[in-house]
């Protein structure tokens, strides 16, 4: 794959990510008074064309999820499009969680019993945009018919012809006996990263820091699905399950580490690769587990994300661009959060993503 192949494409990422807000613009939401006059403060900005589509039918919370998932879409779209065509199986592989993530938000609603319209603005798809968030998995209409089945069978059985059925059904007798979601979640996530580190295979040669990048987001997730686990004293069994394969730390490690007898001693024991001692002098005092995902997602972003800028010409100026967009929805959602609980500024503050 030529070098050349990505000089358009940095250029054109680089002139778009000029909208990105600025730390004054973060500073400015960190002042609103709750969610509704975020939702203003954001209008004037490259948020505002979804807030405006989204305001006859949604208020506040609502409206301001709806904006940021839409206008995720879009940006997608875009990356998506400036990719030569050798990198676009990677970019749709990487994309493709957002179909997961409608997946599993769908499944919950279900077992919770929530009716349509509590769900519909969580989901990350627009109306606007003809293809699926990964551009061709499934279509925003299609998420709709999937969202209006009655129950998780209902569900899987629609979601066969997209292969995500297929691997639910394997984990479906399971849940029907049991009520457990947990394998059929795993599976997702399981077939998620498999595909997306085989998309990354070296193609070029300067793909491994964003193998890696993935490799310590799939570590972070199941540190924090260890750190869970203690905390509800589940059966190192029961964990095994839901530990997903490729990071850098293997299943028997972690499995090794799931003996410690609390979170601090698993902390511990994973300090030689993430240091996690500030995370867990806040843990002891919120015991909300947060402060670890934080403390995990800032590492990621100074080791991996932010080196992803000095790799230009290259599949890593299309992951920069598309990971700087999602820390920034990231950010507002997570102001957003604050406000609705009332944090304090200097709690909300410690959990945003900001170089």
């Amino acid at each position: 794959m030529p070098t050349s192949q990505y000089a358009s494409s940095f250029g054109r990422l680089q002139a778009f990510s000029l909208n990105l807000l600025s730390k004054e613009a973060i500073q400015n939401l960190m002042k609103a008074k709750d969610e509704g006059e975020m939702v203003k403060i954001l209008e004037s900005t490259w948020y505002g064309p979804e807030i405006e589509k989204a305001a006859t039918l949604f208020k506040d919370t609502d409206l301001l999820e709806v904006a940021l998932n839409r206008h995720l879409v879009l940006v997608n779209k875009i990356a998506l499009e400036a990719t030569p065509f050798n990198g676009k199986s990677a970019v749709r592989a990487y994309l493709s969680k957002w179909d997961i993530y409608n997946i599993e938000l769908i499944l919950s609603s279900k077992i919770m019993g929530r009716p349509i319209t509590e769900v519909e603005s969580f989901l990350v798809s627009s109306r606007n945009v003809p293809a699926g968030i990964s551009a061709g998995n499934i279509p925003h209409d299609e998420i709709k018919v999937i969202l209006s089945q009655n129950n998780v069978e209902g569900v899987v059985n629609q979601l066969v012809k997209y292969n995500y059925g297929t691997m639910l059904m394997q984990h479906l007798e399971t849940y029907q006996k049991t009520g457990n979601q947990g394998p059929m979640m795993s599976a997702l996530q399981t077939h998620y990263y498999h595909n997306l580190l085989e998309s990354l295979k070296f193609f070029q040669g300067d793909e491994g820091m964003i193998r890696d990048l993935f490799r310590t987001e799939i570590d972070k997730k199941n540190v924090l699905s260890l750190l869970k686990a203690k905390e509800s004293n589940l059966d190192k069994d029961i964990l095994g399950r839901h530990i997903i394969d490729g990071g850098k730390i293997s299943k028997n490690e972690l499995l090794e580490i799931y003996n410690a007898k609390d979170v601090p001693e698993i902390v511990g024991r994973i300090e030689n690769r993430f240091m996690l001692v500030n995370a867990l002098a806040l843990y002891k005092k919120s015991k909300s587990l947060i402060d670890f995902e934080v403390a995990l997602d800032k590492f990621i972003n100074s080791e991996y994300v932010n080196k992803l800028k000095n790799i230009a010409l290259s599949i890593g100026t299309i992951f920069y661009f598309i990971l700087k967009m999602e820390q920034e929805r990231e950010n507002i959602k997570r102001i957003a959060y604050g406000k609705r609980y009332n944090l304090s500024a200097e709690h909300i503050n410690s959990l945003l993503l900001i170089e």
